[in-house]
């Protein structure tokens, strides 16, 4: 059996003083399909979290707190129950506001036209570039991404961080943290 790794003790000393966009997908997922009438005010119309993805969006959100990462509230999270519900579960149900660019960045998966998809990457890229206040780390809960398109594909409660530049000024990608590795915490 291959041995987890935890997060980079370097990448975990940048976290731990802030200025970080961190992009989190959802938790693990039932069986069940987002509706063709899809509403965001009815979890019945989506697909959901499992009981396995709540009890780990718990877990990170512990994970997180033992390991000092100074986390900006509110949390942004997508519009859909199963964004939502891991934003609240890991950070608190009152830390949580709705974040429609999540919304746009899902339907980066069906057929979007290319000025939309351009628009989605462009809003994409407007959030990373944005700089937290001075110790602390943006949080954005939303979905994966198609194959080769954004930030990739990313499994659930998987977390691309990346460096803002500013307004205008990019963003670097400077790691990747999958559920296991916050999860492994023997420092």
């Amino acid at each position: 059996m291959a041995e987890t790794r935890s997060v980079n003790a370097e990448l975990l000393d940048q976290l731990k003083q802030g200025g970080y966009v961190l992009y989190m997908r959802h938790g693990e997922t039932g069986e069940d399909i987002d509706q063709p009438n899809l509403r965001f005010d009815d979890c019945s119309t989506q697909r959901n979290l499992s009981e396995a993805g709540r009890q780990s969006a718990v877990r990170l959100g512990a994970a997180v707190r033992d390991l000092r990462i100074p986390i900006r509230l509110p949390i942004l999270a997508s519009p859909f129950c199963r964004t939502q519900e891991t934003a609240q579960l890991a950070f608190g149900r009152d830390s949580v506001r709705t974040d429609m660019l999540g919304y746009r960045i899902y339907r980066l998966s069906s057929s979007v036209t290319p000025a939309e998809m351009q628009a989605t990457l462009t809003a994409l890229t407007a959030a990373l570039e944005q700089i937290p206040p001075a110790g602390l780390n943006t949080v954005l809960v939303a979905h994966s991404f198609p194959k080769g398109l954004g930030l990739g594909e990313i499994p659930p409660l998987g977390t691309v961080v990346a460096k803002p530049g500013g307004a205008g000024k990019g963003y670097q990608i400077v790691g990747r943290i999958s559920l296991e590795e916050w999860l492994s915490r023997d420092k």
